[in-house]
């Protein structure tokens, strides 16, 4: 096989606090890598874009250590694989990957995320709904704060990945699901897309009201994808011993700091208060896969993508997600999905 001189990549120019912009990112060019003994080479096909890199940047997630300028962003993709010299890797084999903001990159078994079998569905949901959003959706789903019928189940985020698919697993569960999503078009998409019972714009004046006239009977599970603040101001409308699960607080992810929350009101409540981790539900993804794949082919679980196209976009598209901008799963369109 045929393979370019050039790997494309997108690298870290400055570490810094704060918002990102794109004067933090460069691109640059390197050798496409040969694999040694026990290596594979893969392509990017689809890199995933998640509020969570921001922090791994800074070296404030799980596994990742602090970028220095001129190192390679990290990043998940779905990648192919090109060239192989482990046994248990073949070419043409399609995987979930610790691949980087690049083109290509040789990588070990440790590296690979989940196995991809094509016939579960598009390529690009084994980074969505049939990826890490779609199991931080379950795990919510199936083990923190499993609904029943009848409960009135409140997501922020909710045209969000991880916001969409949670959701339309507490509705197919039997709960009164309402979401909460900031515009218009993100709404539509809860309503319209997902089959959301409600959704409440929190950009308009007066939602708190719309918020009391969805959940008529108070809130018994909120899944928390934005942190302290709204959780702050939902607590009042929570029954008691209402569930919580808190997922994400990306607004917090540029700061390094979790204020506003006090505990006097969720004490008030008998609130239940659950951290949600994906990678403690890393053993669960197969039966996950089974239950989602079988949804989405019946047309009862679906998705929303907001994609951009050739890695150059990549820094744009990653602070448009920053600053709540994307409309779904935010994803990078780097090469062919064959060849």
């Amino acid at each position: 096989m045929n393979l370019p001189n050039r790997n494309a990549q997108v690298r870290l120019r400055r570490q810094r606090d704060g918002l990102p912009d794109a004067g933090d990112f460069q691109m640059g060019d390197g050798p496409v890598p040969e694999p040694g003994d026990g290596e594979f080479l893969v392509r990017t096909i689809y890199l995933s874009l998640d509020p969570y890199i921001r922090k791994a940047i800074r070296g404030d997630h799980p596994g990742h250590a602090v970028l220095s300028a001129g190192d390679v962003i990290y990043g998940r993709a779905v990648a192919r694989v090109v060239k192989s010299r482990h046994a248990g890797v073949k070419q043409g084999d399609y995987m979930v990957a610790e691949t980087g903001w690049q083109s290509y990159a040789v990588l070990t078994p440790k590296k690979i995320v989940q196995r991809i079998d094509p016939a579960m569905g598009p390529l690009s949901t084994a980074i969505g709904v049939l990826g890490m959003p779609g199991l931080t959706a379950w795990g919510s789903i199936a083990h923190l704060a499993p609904p029943t019928v009848g409960d009135t189940y409140v997501v922020s985020a909710a045209a969000g990945p991880v916001g969409g698919t949670v959701g339309q697993l507490a509705k197919i569960a039997g709960a009164r699901v309402v979401g909460i999503a900031g515009g218009k078009e993100k709404c539509d998409v809860a309503l319209r897309t997902y089959g959301f019972d409600a959704c409440i714009d929190y950009k308009k004046d007066g939602w708190e009201q719309a918020l009391q006239l969805a959940c008529p009977n108070g809130i018994d599970i909120y899944h928390d994808n934005v942190g302290a603040p709204l959780l702050m101001k939902l607590v009042a409308y929570f029954n008691l011993y209402a569930k919580v699960v808190m997922c994400g607080r990306p607004g917090d992810y540029h700061s390094g700091e979790f204020g506003g929350l006090s505990p006097g009101p969720f004490i008030g409540k008998r609130a239940q208060l659950r951290g949600l981790v994906v990678y403690d539900y890393e053993k669960d993804l197969p039966r996950y896969l089974r239950v989602a794949s079988t949804l989405l082919r019946e047309g009862r679980l679906r998705f929303k993508e907001d994609h951009a196209d050739g890695i150059e976009d990549t820094p744009g598209h990653f602070l448009k997600l920053m600053r709540g901008e994307n409309v779904g799963k935010a994803i990078v369109a780097v090469g062919p999905e064959k060849g």
